[in-house]
């Protein structure tokens, strides 16, 4: 998005300091960094849909998850999730084993090659996120911690969203 002010070069952060008007600037900030993140997870080995690796992510954050469990945390149908188990289970990434006392219930959980790509993926993305840090100036690091940091202080205490990692607000 092209906003007055803007060098041709990314978004342009001007037009006030409201919220809406800061919102927007974060949304210019979140599609960037969405791009550069899908970019980092492009490189590797084993390169994932946004879908798979959020699904691959709500199983690390909760080993032994089911089905209906990650049909809601991705907030998709149950046949949804099934077919992208499916697809995980045939790279490779999970299992799928019977919970040892509901016969019906379905437990997944990460394979070793899993949690290996999942870590690729962390490294390729904490790796193409330094680069853009680096050319920051140190304060201007500081203050975006800064932020960060109120940021998901407001977000845990405001709002009751659950954003699928367990971080539901209470």
């Amino acid at each position: 998005m092209t906003r007055a002010g803007d060098t041709g070069d990314g978004p342009a952060f001007a037009g006030g300091d409201g919220p809406e008007a800061t919102a927007r600037q974060i949304a210019d900030a979140v599609d960037v960094l969405s791009a550069l993140w899908w970019a980092a997870a492009q490189e590797a080995s084993m390169p994932l849909s946004p879908h798979q690796l959020r699904g691959l992510r709500l199983v690390e954050a909760a080993p032994g998850l089911n089905l209906t469990a990650l049909a809601q945390g991705m907030d998709i149908g149950l046949p949804t999730a099934s077919r992208l188990c499916d697809r995980l289970e045939a790279a490779g990434l999970v299992e799928r084993a019977l919970h040892p006392h509901r016969r019906r219930e379905v437990r997944l959980s990460l394979t070793r090659h899993g949690r290996r790509v999942l870590t690729e993926v962390a490294s390729h993305r904490a790796e193409a996120l330094a680069a853009t840090l680096a050319t920051m100036q140190a304060a201007e690091r500081t203050a975006l911690v800064r932020g960060m940091s109120a940021f998901l202080r407001a977000r845990r205490h405001g709002s009751g969203y659950d954003d699928g990692f367990g971080t539901r607000e209470r």
